[in-house]
């Protein structure tokens, strides 16, 4: 029986004629109206078939099947043809005739296209994503060859590849690896009119982030205890929620201690600064506690004379995370005892402080930069009842000395 079939997103017929499987394929996508339009086309076809009438030229002129069959009713320079409605005939094997230069060309092309609009650590962490994984995997192939299946086997192949410290690569950054080879392919599937393989492809499920941010006891300890040349350093980032290239690309023309706000308008990605935040509200104004202005008063007098860096080494460069975190920060987190967190880990901190001081949650999300409350609650808001008590207790006392319920046993109903 005739059938209307799909091949990597477009259409083709599938019939038989004079004992032989026929298949045609067409530039139709696979849509609820082009299967209606190809079914009422077999059905003609299939009608003309039983009564030895058909004519696989008319059908299909394009087709090298055409020289296969005996064809009696050859209508000559029939111009009803009907590639008029997409149908495009493929080689003899049956295989769909391919579009679009190799991926490796398309590649090249689009990153240099899009690369004007991105930030420049994403312009690296690109060219790095393609040179190291897309292209040795899909390089040679033509755009439109390529399918759904080498996507979820190269998906599979990248759970296998060594990440840093020997560790497989994370579900976040396969994910973010895909996503670029399905905006490559969308884009290609655009100019060339094929079905993009990568729409269908529903990213890893990333775990979700177990934070553990301190107490304020355990950071008066680490505040207590640091070398004395990095304690407001450490003050600033517990009390401000900075991210670390926002405190560390941080430059005196920023601070504004009349309005007692830091103004975060670049920040610090490997060794160059960018004047665009990791997100569009990223460049923002932060509130200078009493403690926070007094620290920043106190680094004033250290290195404004020697740096536009607010926080600067010998030379007058920005801190080095890498040094920071290896000479300083885990040796006073082993020397106090306390488990291993990264130096980040200020920022979360940060957070559940001002909640559970009880700061209102839509002002916190703008001093970290979160364009809404939502993530404030997801990630933190477990901490706060260890902080403030606010465990439920308050409104039971509200409901013991208010609420007022008849003692006893309720009558039963008895149908009346």
């Amino acid at each position: 029986m005739a059938s209307v079939r799909d091949y990597n997103g477009k259409l083709f017929c599938d019939f038989r004629y004079q004992g032989k499987r026929c298949r045609e394929y067409t530039a139709l996508n696979d849509t609820k109206a082009n299967r209606q339009k190809l079914g009422k086309l077999l059905e003609k076809i299939e009608a003309e078939i039983k009564e030895n009438i058909f004519d696989y030229a008319r059908y299909f002129p394009n087709s090298k099947l055409v020289k296969t069959f005996a064809v009696s009713h050859r209508i000559a320079n029939n111009s009803n043809t009907y590639s008029a409605i997409g149908l495009a005939h493929l080689d003899s094997t049956h295989q769909p005739t391919l579009s679009g230069p190799l991926f490796k060309a398309f590649a090249e092309k689009w990153f240099d296209e899009c690369k004007i609009g991105w930030r420049k650590s994403y312009v690296q962490t690109m060219r790095d994503t393609i040179d190291k994984h897309l292209v040795p995997y899909f390089g040679e192939k033509v755009v439109s060859s390529i399918r759904r299946e080498d996507i979820l086997d190269f998906r599979s192949q990248l759970a296998k590849v060594p990440g840093r410290k020997g560790q497989t690569l994370s579900a976040r950054r396969i994910n973010a690896i895909v996503l670029g080879l399905r905006q490559i392919l969308n884009e290609a599937a655009d100019r060339y009119n094929f079905t993009s393989p990568g729409q269908r492809i529903k990213p890893l499920k990333i775990k979700r982030l177990d934070i553990k941010p301190f107490t304020l006891d355990e950071v008066n300890l680490i505040l207590k205890t640091v070398r004395p040349d990095y304690r407001d350093y450490f003050i600033v980032r517990f009390f401000t929620g900075m991210r670390t290239g926002e405190i560390h690309g941080l430059k005196w023309k920023y601070v504004d201690f009349k309005s007692r706000q830091i103004l975060i308008r670049e920040t610090l990605v490997g060794d160059e600064m960018e004047d665009e935040g990791k997100t569009d509200l990223s460049i923002r104004e932060i509130f200078m506690s009493d403690v926070v202005f007094d620290a920043l008063k106190r680094q004033l007098e250290v290195t404004a004379k020697q740096s536009e860096f607010v926080f600067c080494n010998a030379e007058g460069k920005p801190l080095n995370l890498n040094n920071l975190t290896n000479r300083v920060w885990y040796p006073l987190l082993r020397y106090l005892g306390f488990e291993l967190r990264r130096p980040y880990t200020s920022r979360h901190t940060a957070a559940t402080l001002w909640l559970a001081a009880g700061e209102n949650p839509e002002w916190i999300a703008r001093q970290m930069g979160h364009s809404t409350t939502e993530m404030l609650f997801r990630v933190y808001s477990r901490y706060v009842p260890n902080l403030t008590r606010n465990d439920g207790s308050a409104f039971n006392r509200l409901l013991s000395g208010n609420l007022i319920v008849p003692a006893g046993n309720a009558a039963p109903n008895n149908g009346q």
